[in-house]
């Protein structure tokens, strides 16, 4: 049985998660830790767990979804999980610190490229990678069909969407995919977004203003 964790981080209250299992086998997704009081919260946890992290998978490469990726990195020593579309969105973080006011170091990690149609697996337990371009250009949805639940980072939020003003964005792209390949799975499905509260695929479908 999968366990989700999540840890609230960085100036944009991102959603970090810890993915894991009972045999203390763990993934973590989207590492957003940017001082030390969070970075602490979320190795202490590991730790008090004795998780066995080995993975980690981003959902989109944007600032506030990886400035605690160099630390995971350098920490667990496992490859990052990635779409490559978002390769050049990782590779503008420097830039993206100086617009948000704060130095941000360039990050050297080693990323394995992640595509629509494979599956990652966690004991077992297999996850569907979806590529769900429109608030990024790499923006990945990570579905566990078995448990019914997704990852879904910026793409689909509790009666929102992702914001598609920024570099690469495009809103009808957003729209048709979430309609297209999220919209179409059990409506129990839940939904751990990038920010925010769970959801349901049920719940958006009737009441999201942006999918009516």
């Amino acid at each position: 049985m999968l366990q989700i964790q999540g840890f609230v981080c960085n100036f944009a209250s991102e959603n970090t998660y810890i993915l894991y299992n009972e045999n203390k086998n763990a993934w973590l997704i989207d590492p957003g830790n940017m001082n030390e009081q969070e970075t602490r919260a979320i190795d202490n946890f590991i730790k008090e767990k004795e998780l066995n992290i080995q993975k980690i998978l981003l959902t989109h490469a944007h600032i506030d979804h990886v400035l605690g990726l160099q630390w995971a990195f350098d920490t667990f020593k496992v490859p990052v999980n990635m779409h490559k579309e978002d390769q050049e969105v990782l590779d503008m973080l420097q830039a993206s610190g100086m617009r948000f006011g704060f130095p941000v170091d360039p990050v050297k990690v080693d990323i394995v490229y992640v595509n629509e149609g494979e599956e990652l697996d966690l004991d077992g337990e297999k996850f569907n990678i979806y590529h769900v371009p429109g608030h990024s250009p790499g923006s990945v949805v990570y579905h566990n069909e078995n448990q019914k639940f997704m990852i879904s980072g910026d793409v689909l939020f509790e009666g929102s969407i992702g914001r598609t003003d920024l570099y690469k964005g495009n809103y009808e792209q957003l729209i048709d995919g979430i309609k297209t390949k999220l919209f179409v799975l059990d409506p129990e499905t839940q939904v751990f977004s990038g920010h925010g509260n769970p959801t349901s695929i049920g719940f958006e479908k009737q009441y999201n203003p942006f999918l009516k």
